[in-house]
């Protein structure tokens, strides 16, 4: 069970990570539309785990690479953002979300299930 700490340090980071990804995302991972969908907190504020939704990008784990390579210079932007709030700078690991995906293959097999209809068995 998080913290309520933990729980607003998560949201702080989750909002300013997102718009530092609209923003400057272009020059780290190119024209692709990523979004911060969760973000987790360790206890003691040092680690943040950033899950990241990639939309319609033909190799999400490319741009995760390209995240991780880039990481030092996203947590210094993401620093300048919340130093007046926050006194810890986590480091950040990203993690792709798959959630999406695994909700249309849900429904994808939901739909190909066939039910019969059920039979009346009504004495008339």
């Amino acid at each position: 069970m998080d913290s309520v700490r933990q729980l607003k340090y998560a949201k702080l980071i989750q909002k300013e990570l997102g718009e530092l990804f609209l923003r400057d995302g272009k020059d780290w991972y190119g024209p692709h539309f990523v979004t911060v969908t969760h973000v987790k907190i360790t206890p003691d504020l040092s680690l943040a785990r950033v899950h990241l939704s990639v939309f319609k990008a033909q190799k999400p784990l490319e741009i995760l690479k390209a995240l991780k390579k880039h990481n030092a210079t996203v947590r210094f932007h993401l620093g300048k953002k919340i130093g007046k709030q926050a006194r810890i700078v986590p480091e950040l690991e990203f993690f792709i979300d798959d959630s999406l995906d695994y909700s249309d293959k849900m429904d994808a097999i939901f739909k190909s299930i066939d039910i019969p209809p059920a039979e009346d068995s009504s004495d008339s």
